[in-house]
């Protein structure tokens, strides 16, 4: 039976190096936020999500403006609500094939950046919180995205705290020393996989 990895971190965690650290280890690794992109590409999910914004989001192309999507949502937490109604099911169900392509794995890893928020970790057989100390994510952001300071603790602020999300993880892995957070999810997937 395949077991189920949550993968979660807050912004700047460097939970996409620890995914790409996984991936190169031949692990099959479901990134949520992609599979979002994906399914909002299907003609059908285009369809609910322009008439739910009134026609106003169908780019010439005939895709959806995820820019104004965002900027919409993010001041309407019923939109949102209802947006995430449509996503998720057919998310959800991009899941489920993926498990079917690789049931033969001992383990999949599921990367969701709200996966304590929108419960899925309640369907996972363990879960791994990335963290690290609030300066360094700020560090990492204003370089990866040159943006100010401000605009980062923003985004930090969006988000779930890290001392909430460690509540609900079965492991947490502070991010500092990439050699030493290689060597402890190492020593995690051994464990889960023992069990």
């Amino acid at each position: 039976m395949v077991k189920i990895i949550g993968l979660t971190g807050g912004i700047g965690s460097g939970k996409t190096t620890v995914i790409n650290y996984i991936k190169s280890k031949g692990l099959p690794v479901y990134i949520a936020d992609e599979a979002g992109k994906e399914v909002m590409e299907y003609p059908e999910i285009i369809t609910k999500i322009n008439l739910l914004f009134n026609d106003e989001v169908l780019l010439p192309d005939g895709f959806l403006d995820r820019t104004k999507i965002a900027s919409i949502v993010f001041q309407n937490k019923e939109l949102l609500g209802q947006l995430n109604q449509i996503v998720h099911p057919a998310v959800a169900l991009h899941f489920e094939n993926f498990k079917k392509e690789n049931a033969t794995a001992d383990v999949i890893f599921k990367e969701s950046a709200i996966l304590f928020e929108s419960e899925a970790y309640k369907k996972c057989d363990a879960t791994i919180l990335i963290t690290a100390p609030l300066h360094i994510r700020v560090h990492r952001v204003m370089l990866r995205d040159q943006i100010t300071e401000e605009e980062v603790l923003k985004r930090v602020k969006n988000q779930m705290d890290d001392s909430e999300k460690a509540k609900l993880a079965t492991y947490i892995v502070e991010n500092i020393d990439l050699n030493e957070t290689f060597k402890n999810v190492d020593q995690i997937v051994n464990k889960i996989l023992i069990n």
